[in-house]
């Protein structure tokens, strides 16, 4: 038999008070006589009594539960990296007392994809959203952030747009990018390709970017046939470096990958073609993930800390949620080369 649910008027009637004061208990209100609140506690303890969530937020009460929204069409559970970001912040937003509502959007595009998590915030289901894996210009987060919501963006910049409720989170692309071209330079290559990221992300553009004024301050020409078009996935790197092979007269001598899990599948696309890597062609990537140093040869790359993103994104946010948004919040997060043996000295 279904047990009958307890409400606020019952604990009224058992506890012998009203029903505001009742809720004058639940909301912590000051102004409760000390025995009257452990009279109606002792009551609310014993039925096992939780206030229904819905009135608690319709009173402005805070759910303390953050929205996590992945944007992409490739499967996350299989991705090392998104994981981390995943376990990264459950266990930051869990030591703020936070719980985490998450959702995968395959097609913001899709006007009821986009929809669905409009109507997370306007019914109060969270208190505030993270978003990665979005467009850099992304109109439904930008209607969210209009509308005054709290919310949180990896990989994103857009000039102008400093809303203090509006929390950016990024890598600093620029002086790694520099690095690596630095790196790949003092090594004596002078012919270096790219296989670039999503374009429409910020951290692709960003990046291809970089790389350009790092050519040219290092005096180094860029040619279109060594700059290929790509994605963050390994399918991308693999597709790229086929075709680079393939119709490509000249090689370059070393490319640089948008990411490791671009450069996986660089690697493989090279042993098939017999180019040897690093003998023939040195390789470097982003990221430092957890494959890149067991790989063969192991990759050279540049180690993002991914949790220390995901600690800085967790806490502004939740800053600006208990603190209410008063000033604009961007950090940029440094990176760190780890060389391995995939890039050769010439």
């Amino acid at each position: 038999m279904k047990k009958t649910e307890t409400n606020s008027e019952e604990i009224a009637r058992l506890a012998g008070v009203s029903r505001s004061t009742v809720s004058r208990v639940i909301n912590n209100y000051p102004n409760v006589p000390e025995k009257t609140r452990a009279k109606v506690m002792k009551v609310i303890q014993q039925h096992n009594y939780y206030p229904n969530l819905s009135a608690q937020v319709l009173a402005g009460k805070k759910t303390r539960t953050l929205g996590l929204f992945f944007i992409g069409a490739g499967r996350v559970s299989s991705d090392i990296v998104s994981n981390l970001m995943i376990a990264s912040i459950i266990e930051n937003a869990s030591a703020h007392g936070y719980y985490v509502l998450t959702h995968i959007v395959r097609n913001p595009q899709d006007p009821k994809q986009a929809t669905g998590v409009k109507e997370t915030f306007y019914q109060r289901r969270v208190d505030g959203g993270i978003f990665i894996g979005a467009a850099n210009h992304e109109p439904f987060i930008e209607e969210l952030v209009a509308e005054g919501f709290m919310v949180a963006i990896v990989d994103q910049f857009l000039p102008g747009r400093n809303e203090p409720n509006r929390v950016l989170v990024n890598f600093d692309y620029e002086s790694s990018v520099h690095a690596a071209v630095d790196y790949l330079a003092d090594l004596g290559h002078r012919h270096i390709g790219i296989i670039n990221g999503d374009m429409k992300r910020f951290a692709g553009p960003a990046k291809y970017d970089a790389f350009v004024r790092a050519m040219q301050r290092r005096g180094l020409a860029v040619r279109g046939d060594w700059v290929l078009p790509g994605d963050f996935n390994e399918s991308s790197g693999y597709e790229a470096a086929m075709h680079l092979v393939r119709s490509v007269k000249e090689l370059p001598t070393a490319l640089i990958a948008a990411n490791d899990t671009v450069a996986f599948g660089v690697m493989r696309a090279l042993e098939e073609c017999g180019v040897r890597v690093p003998q023939d062609m040195s390789l470097l990537g982003f990221d430092d993930h957890a494959l890149s140093a067991r790989c063969q040869p192991p990759l050279t790359t540049f180690r993002m800390d991914f949790d220390k993103m995901m600690t800085q994104l967790t806490r502004l946010l939740i800053e600006n949620i208990e603190q209410g948004a008063r000033e604009f919040h961007r950090a940029d997060i440094q990176s760190e080369l780890v060389v391995r043996e995939s890039c050769k000295k010439l």
